[in-house]
């Protein structure tokens, strides 16, 4: 379970989504984020859906990879899909089945639906941002979208490392959790006997470790940081300057025809 978070990761591989300039990746991400906030139907979400999987071959990325993101949030997902099931209603909602007092509408069922689907199309597009950009291409890109508000007084080199760092060490400290989990088990520690509550609170003696490495590894980082005269972003200069290339105004074009689609798609039969 712990393996399958994928957010942080990065999947080397020569793709053309690999070579696009980070901030296109950046901010057709968020757009599409948005975007999916706008669609109403199945139909949209297909054509969202589309889009996600054409990104995924044309980055080259395995799809068991890639799926493999899905699997922390099957439980949610579900648990929205049944918890719309038994809430939503309306006047026009047929009542799909009945136990005793507890009614699944055909409404509830279609809403739930949808809010799932969202979600892992959230998840998914979210994970292939990191699986093809490395930790330094998404500062790069980060600081240089938050320029303008640099300007404003906002430390914008210091918030993109700051989100870097964070989404870097995220693979680190699950592999940290699953090396404790292991040797806890060893142990006689048992995390899969019970149900979600007990298991959950199986999970409590991993948290004073795991805190513990957290702590000794953002203090060796600091060190290392100070150690190389670390003084932020002011007058640094970098190897590689980030330009738009052609290939960017290419996938700008297919995106801006893409979301116009989808967009189009998912709003159809909304009044």
């Amino acid at each position: 379970m712990i393996r399958d978070i994928l957010i942080g990761q990065y999947y080397p591989a020569p793709s053309p989504v690999h070579r696009l300039d980070p901030r296109t990746k950046i901010v057709v991400t968020f757009l599409y984020v948005v975007l999916l906030f706008f669609i109403h139907n199945f139909v949209g979400f297909a054509a969202a859906a589309a889009f996600t999987g054409t990104a995924v071959v044309a980055g080259r990325v395995p799809w068991r990879l890639v799926l493999r993101s899905l699997r922390p949030i099957l439980i949610l997902i579900l648990f929205t899909l049944v918890f719309h099931a038994l809430v939503t209603g309306g006047p026009d909602a047929r009542t799909v089945a009945r136990w005793g007092p507890v009614a699944v509408t055909d409404e509830g069922l279609y809403q739930g639906a949808l809010l799932g689907l969202r979600l892992a199309l959230l998840i998914l597009t979210s994970s292939l941002l990191t699986l093809t950009t490395s930790p330094v291409e998404l500062t790069d890109g980060l600081e240089r979208l938050l320029l303008p508000a640099g300007r404003l007084g906002l430390p914008a080199h210091e918030f993109a490392m700051m989100m870097t760092i964070a989404l870097r060490f995220i693979p680190t400290l699950l592999e940290e959790a699953e090396k404790i989990m292991k040797a806890q088990m060893a142990r006689g520690a048992d995390f899969q006997r019970g149900g979600p509550i007990q298991r959950a609170r199986a999970l409590m003696p991993i948290l004073v470790p795991l805190f513990v490495s957290a702590f000794r590894r953002a203090d060796d980082l600091a060190l290392a940081m100070e150690a190389r005269c670390y003084r932020g972003g002011e007058g640094r200069t970098r190897y590689r300057v980030l330009r738009f290339k052609r290939a960017d105004m290419a996938a700008w074009a297919v995106t801006v025809a893409f979301f116009a689609v989808i967009l189009w798609l998912g709003r159809q039969g909304v009044g």
